[in-house]
């Protein structure tokens, strides 16, 4: 047969049946199948049957007989190669490396984002957790478990907190939507911890917050401190108290209660910069006060109205607990670490005084002090607690400003910011001078140094004539950058 004439009949014999086929095979016409059928046969009998393409069908070698194991399972690893990671058995995967096997499901966790709606059409718009994998637990708290998470589409890693329903008979956990709330009202802020998302499983029982990752919990990172006989520096202290205050000034100019600041509900990253987590118990407040439940902020952290039962408080039940952080800061242990509310008062008495009238202005009505009978220390022993040459006595002054009784003459962090203590000699250092520690929540993985450091954070030691000079000019050291020139000049050289 002629090879043209064929290719013509073959290329006819397709055209004609590309329509008609479908159609006869519709109407269940056997004549018409079986005359198909004997064309086809016809048609690869011919000697350039070869010449159809058939690609698609290989043809079986001994080779791929022999990548069989017993159980039928495909043993070549080429073709295991072009399969989906889900589709390999377990078998098949003991026959890859460790790290083919990761860049395998990897990419097929990829494929299978890449096919995912960009948002979870079910609920509100919110995207599918399956955007996210999980790499870790980092901790759980009352009202969810915290992982740490990395995006499929953009290899970001994040914090995701998983929510508690089930202590919810009906709808979204009060809690939960408070501090999704607060979070968003409070804005964008370098000491806050972010909200990016909320992200939801099959149905409304698996919801989850994702918010930006910090690498460390102050609680965590004072107990590695203290178990290895280290403290902050007088100059590091400085750098997170100015951050702390920062965060809350930021939420009380947005009419913002935190209500559970502590040092685990303190987070700060690789870079330095403390942030303020946590938002569950956090309110909204206003002019005039309006009556609060006491039940609010971790115990050893409670300001004196709080633990006396005082229904009607303000901002500064949140400068009460910085000034328990402040101390945490300087000794690595709690300053008021008590173990229930009467021992948590007296442990405060005993430090900084009982309280009187005429110190506390209403003391006397608050319900507890009428109801029992409070012990009396009539002095401030605070400086002899926390070491004597611990603090300058301007730091004592500011410290003693977050614990004074009275709640309307107690620091504000504005104030606070502008005490004079944050003046003078050793001055913060930048965050980003801040040490490096593994972290907790990266399962302990030492972080890597950074190659590029920002110019001002190049130290310098500078003599008592410069600095002099610079407090003359009323500059703050810190504040003058360095270009890493300098030239140095041997003063005897020119007498």
């Amino acid at each position: 047969m002629n090879s043209s004439c064929d290719s013509r009949k073959r290329q006819t014999l397709y055209e004609s049946d590309e329509d008609e086929v479908p159609m006869k095979a519709a109407k269940n016409d056997e004549d018409n199948l079986r005359t198909l059928e004997s064309k086809m046969l016809e048609l690869y009998s011919e000697d350039d049957a070869s010449d159809v393409e058939m690609s698609h069908i290989p043809s079986p070698t001994m080779d791929d007989y022999s990548s069989y194991n017993d159980g039928g399972e495909c043993m070549n690893l080429d073709y295991l190669r072009t399969l989906d990671f889900d589709e390999l058995t377990d078998v098949q995967k003991k026959l890859f490396s460790q790290e083919e096997l990761e860049e395998m499901e990897e990419n097929y966790q990829k494929k299978l984002i890449a096919s995912l709606p960009t948002y979870y059409a079910g609920i509100s718009g919110c995207r599918s957790v399956n955007e996210y994998k999980s790499l870790n637990r980092i901790q759980e708290g009352t009202f969810g478990v915290v992982f740490r998470a990395q995006c499929k589409r953009t290899d970001e890693i994040v914090a995701m907190k998983k929510l508690k329903m089930d202590k919810e008979k009906d709808g979204f956990p009060i809690t939960s939507i408070r501090e999704i709330n607060m979070l968003l009202k409070c804005g964008s802020h370098p000491n806050i911890v972010s909200v990016k998302e909320i992200v939801v499983g099959d149905n409304m029982d698996s919801i989850y917050m994702v918010m930006e990752y910090v690498e460390h919990d102050m609680k965590s990172l004072l107990d590695y401190l203290s178990q290895r006989n280290k403290n902050f520096t007088i100059s590091q202290v400085k750098c997170l108290m100015k951050q702390l205050l920062s965060g809350i000034e930021h939420l009380h100019s947005e009419w913002i209660l935190h209500r559970d600041l502590k040092t685990s509900n303190l987070l700060m990253n690789h870079r330095g910069i403390l942030k303020i987590g946590d938002f569950g118990l956090a309110r909204e407040y206003g002019d005039p006060l309006k009556r609060y439940t006491s039940i609010v902020v971790t115990l050893w952290y409670r300001s004196p109205e709080l633990l006396l039962e005082s229904k009607y408080y303000s901002t500064p039940i949140d400068m009460w607990s910085a000034g328990c952080i402040f101390a945490e800061f300087l000794t690595l242990k709690p300053l008021f670490p008590g173990r229930g509310e009467l021992e948590q008062i007296r442990r405060i008495y005993e430090d900084l005084g009982t309280p009187t009238e005429k110190m506390w202005p209403g003391y006397s009505s608050l319900p507890l002090v009428e109801r029992c009978t409070l012990p009396n220390h009539p002095y401030n022993k605070l400086r002899s607690r926390i070491g004597g040459k611990v603090l300058t006595d301007k730091g004592y002054k500011l410290l003693n400003r977050f614990l004074t009784y009275d709640p309307l003459k107690r620091i504000t962090a504005e104030e606070a910011l502008k005490h004079e203590w944050f003046d003078e000699t050793p001055y913060a250092v930048f965050p980003g001078d801040m040490p490096t520690w593994p972290a907790k929540s990266e399962l302990s993985r030492v972080p890597k140094e950074s190659k590029k450091k920002d110019a001002r954070s190049i130290k310098t030691n500078r003599t008592s004539e410069e600095l002099a000079l610079l407090k003359g000019l009323n500059v703050n050291p810190n504040n003058v950058k360095s270009s890493g020139f300098a030239l140095r000049f041997d003063a005897p050289k020119f007498k």
